[in-house]
């Protein structure tokens, strides 16, 4: 039930975690009036504390893992976590590297993946209208 009170006006979140900011310069981008993720009601928060949902970029090495998870505490509860990119899906091409051990969905739920590196806007918004009608199943 409250899930889908968040229908009508998500508010994100962008958590970096590490990446070379391709995955962030699209999101930026969806937020422009040319792509206007905003039609969808999104509305880039300030504060995680007032986010719905989580955007999350990047591969994320041993130190930033530690601050998504007490990040993501703190973020009041129902919230949506959104994987954006190679990187935070399967941590890319640091896969071996010994500073990145886990995959963020080992780390916090993940509720929709975009895959893409980096992910184009309009796979982004495609991303949004899954997430939107995941909300709307239940």
């Amino acid at each position: 039930m409250k899930l889908k009170a968040l229908l009508k006006s998500p508010w994100v979140f962008h958590l970096s975690t590490g990446s070379c900011n391709n995955c962030d310069i699209e999101i930026l981008d969806c937020l422009t009036p040319r792509f206007d993720v905003e039609r969808f009601g999104m509305l880039l928060a300030g504060s995680i504390r007032h986010a719905d949902v989580l955007l999350v970029t990047g591969s994320g090495n041993r130190k930033s893992m530690q601050r998504v998870k007490k990040l993501y505490e703190q973020v009041p509860k129902p919230c949506l976590v959104v994987a954006i990119g190679e990187c935070s899906l399967s941590r890319g091409m640091f896969i071996d590297s010994y500073n990145c051990p886990m995959p963020l969905d080992k780390i916090i739920p993940v509720d929709v993946y975009i895959p893409g590196c980096p992910p184009k806007p309009e796979a982004i918004i495609a991303g949004v209208v899954k997430l939107i009608e995941k909300v709307k199943k239940g």
